[in-house]
Parts: C-alpha cells; sequence; structure tokens
C-alpha cells in the first residue's frame, strides 16, 4: 500500500465500527468526513473491512489546555506545539461492508479488525467497485449516535467524484437519489434533507 493513502492505525474496533489514530500532521484530504476507507480483517490479506469516517477529533492535554487559556502566548510557540508535539487525532470509521477478494459484501465485515492494523483510504477503483449498488445506504441510514444523513450525502458526494466524466457522475447521483427515495418513502423530510445535500449543481 501506498504511504499517500495511509490513515491511521486501528486503536479499538468491533463488527460495527473502529477508531485508528494518526499524528496532526498528517491531517489531509484523507481524513475527510465521508471518506471511504478500509482496513484488512484478516492475515493473509484476502478480506479488508470497508468503511467510512463519521467523526474526526483532536484529542487535548493539559498543556494544550494551559496554552489555551494563557493570554499573549507567542506564535511561535504556537506553531512548535502544532508541528514538533505528538498531538493525537482519533478518527472513527462506520463499517458499512467487506471486500472478500474482488467480491463485495455490503454488510457487516465477519470480525473486527485488530489493533494496530493499518487504515487506508480506498483508491478510485475500490470506490467505483464498492458503489456500483448501493445497498450500503441502509446500513449508514439505521446507524445510530452518528450524523447519518448528512454521513451518506458525503459519503454520495465522495463516490461521485471518482467518475471523471460529468455525465457518468451526474448519472450516478440520480441512481442515488432514486435509491435514496425508495429506501426513506415513508420519511419525505428526511429524504428530501438528503436530496437537497446532493443536488448535482
Amino acid at each position: 500500500m501506498d504511504d499517500d493513502t495511509f490513515v491511521g492505525r486501528v486503536l479499538r474496533a468491533n463488527t460495527r465500527s473502529f477508531a485508528c489514530g494518526t499524528h496532526s500532521t498528517r491531517i489531509d484530504h484523507k481524513h475527510a468526513f465521508g471518506t471511504f476507507v478500509k482496513v484488512e480483517i484478516t492475515n493473509d490479506d484476502s478480506i479488508h473491512a470497508i468503511g467510512l469516517i463519521h467523526s474526526v477529533d483532536i484529542k487535548d492535554d493539559q498543556l494544550i489546555n494551559e496554552l489555551v487559556m494563557a493570554d499573549g502566548v507567542d506564535d511561535n510557540v504556537l506553531r512548535d506545539q502544532r508541528e514538533n508535539r505528538m498531538v493525537p487525532v482519533e478518527i472513527s470509521v462506520l463499517n458499512v461492508g467487506y471486500m472478500n477478494g474482488t467480491a463485495i459484501v455490503h454488510s457487516l465485515p465477519p470480525r473486527p479488525p485488530l489493533s494496530l492494523s493499518k487504515v487506508y483510504q480506498c483508491d478510485v477503483n475500490d470506490v467505483l467497485h464498492f458503489t456500483r449498488h448501493t445497498d450500503f445506504f441502509r446500513i449508514v441510514l439505521n446507524a445510530s449516535d452518528i450524523p447519518a444523513d448528512d454521513l451518506i450525502a458525503a459519503a454520495i458526494r465522495y463516490a461521485s467524484w471518482a467518475y471523471e466524466d460529468e455525465n457518468e457522475r451526474y448519472a450516478f447521483l440520480v441512481h442515488c437519489g432514486r435509491q435514496l427515495a425508495r429506501l426513506l418513502s415513508r420519511d419525505l423530510r428526511r429524504l428530501e434533507q438528503i436530496l437537497a445535500l446532493i443536488k448535482p449543481e
């Protein structure tokens, strides 16, 4: 795997979700809300859990609390704290499926990844392959304790950019909208809010 796609290492996990950690200086577009990520759950690299980033938390400590409360802190001190201290970042991920070889399953993975397993951003081919069907929508929409509506919209927008052709991108968004309409036919207000978030520009 390319270091350019490395997101972090697993801190804790269960079959429904996992959290991974990294250094604050490594935070970039790979850690965005709604990003598709993957992590191996078998030692032979044959099965990978697929998840969506739904939260990024920058942890604090006593020194940071003191700097926040202090008056007139020099900019160089702040820069040094941000760039050189090991400020931990925790990324929370909702599992939405798994890859078994080339087969895609839109269901919770059979087991969680082990602690310290490497988490990577899914590449374009992974995203295109995984989102060819939208059965994972129900996992996101039914998830509790996360901003499910914003997450599904962010994931759809994220996946749409895997399509270089503008017409294909538009067709993908329309297809997703139709699937959401089917799933949320009894909750029109919720449906309307999500559709507004994925409306093609």
